[in-house]
C-alpha cells in the first residue's frame, strides 16, 4: 500500500474540493429549493445534502482510509479508529443561506490524531477563501492573517446580535450566521472574542479553529481547555476564541457562567 499523501501536499486538492462545493452552493443560492427542519430551530435544505455528497466523494478519494464526520451524514463509529478524519459542514450558516444572506460558508477540515491540520472556509457570497495549515499560518484570499492584541475585556469586539447586560462593556459588531465565519473574524482582527457556552459540534468549528490558532488567536472550549476532535461524542463544550493576550481575561469572566450550564454528555 502506498504511503499516505502528506497533509501539506493535499492542500491544493482540498482547496479545489472546497471551491467546487462553494460554486455548487452559490449557483443555487437565492433560488427555489426544498428546505425543512431536522429538529425545531435547526434548518436544513437540499443543497446541504447535495454539497455533502459531492464533498464526500472528492475528499474520501484523497484519503480512502480516512474517517468522515459531517453535519449532514449519519455518524459512524468506525471513524474513531481512523488516524485521519474529514470534518465537514457543507453549509455552515444554513439559516443565512436559506434567507439569501451572505453569512454562510463551506467548512472543510482534515483532523489528524485529534487536531486539525488543514482548514478551509469557502464563503463565495462574500468572495472569501480562508485557508490554514498546521504550522503554516492562515490566509484569507492569499493574504496572511494575524489576530489582534488585547488584554482587557472592556471594548472587545464581539460578533453578536445583542450583548447581555453583564457584558455591556463589550462592543457588538456584525454577526454572520456561520459560527465558522465569526471565529475567522478573530483571525482577521475584525473581532476580539467569540464565545459560546453550550454544546457545539466539531463540524462547526474544526476548520475555523485552525484558521484562528494559526493567526495567533487563543482557541479553547468554554472552560479554557484545549479543543480535541474526532471524539466519540462530536461535541465540544462551547468554544472560546480570543484575540492574542485576551484568553485569560475571557476565561476569568466566562468560566463561572459556563460551569452553570454544564450538562452531562449522556443528557
Amino acid at each position: 500500500m502506498a504511503d499516505p499523501v502528506p497533509a501539506p501536499d493535499m492542500v491544493p486538492a482540498v482547496v479545489a474540493a472546497a471551491r467546487e462545493a462553494a460554486a455548487m452552493a452559490l449557483a443555487r443560492w437565492r433560488t427555489d429549493f426544498r428546505q425543512w427542519e431536522k429538529v425545531p430551530g435547526s434548518p436544513v435544505c437540499e443543497v446541504d445534502l447535495d454539497v455533502d455528497r459531492m464533498l464526500h466523494a472528492r475528499l474520501t478519494a484523497l484519503i480512502p482510509d480516512a474517517g468522515w464526520l459531517s453535519e449532514e451524514t449519519a455518524d459512524k463509529p468506525d471513524r474513531l479508529a481512523a488516524r485521519r478524519v474529514w470534518v465537514v459542514d457543507p453549509i455552515d450558516g444554513t439559516r443565512d443561506y436559506i434567507r439569501g444572506r451572505e453569512g454562510w460558508a463551506v467548512s472543510v477540515a482534515l483532523v489528524e490524531d485529534g487536531r486539525p491540520v488543514i482548514g478551509v472556509l469557502a464563503a463565495p457570497a462574500r468572495g472569501e477563501l480562508w485557508l490554514a495549515r498546521a504550522g503554516g499560518g492562515a490566509t484569507r484570499n492569499g493574504r496572511t492573517l494575524c489576530a489582534g492584541h488585547r488584554r482587557a475585556m472592556p471594548g472587545a469586539r464581539v460578533p453578536v446580535d445583542a450583548l447581555p447586560k453583564a457584558d455591556r462593556d463589550l462592543v457588538a459588531v456584525f454577526k454572520p450566521n456561520s459560527i465558522a465565519l465569526r471565529i475567522a473574524m478573530v483571525a482577521a482582527d475584525e473581532a476580539d472574542l467569540v464565545a459560546t457556552l453550550r454544546w457545539g459540534n466539531e463540524w462547526d468549528i474544526a476548520a475555523a479553529a485552525l484558521i484562528a490558532s494559526e493567526a495567533g488567536a487563543g482557541v479553547a472550549d468554554a472552560l479554557g481547555q484545549p479543543l480535541l476532535f474526532n471524539k466519540p461524542d462530536p461535541r465540544a463544550f462551547g468554544v472560546l476564541v480570543t484575540a492574542q493576550g485576551l484568553q485569560d481575561a475571557a476565561v476569568a469572566r466566562l468560566e463561572p457562567r459556563a460551569r452553570e450550564v454544564i450538562v452531562p454528555l449522556s443528557g
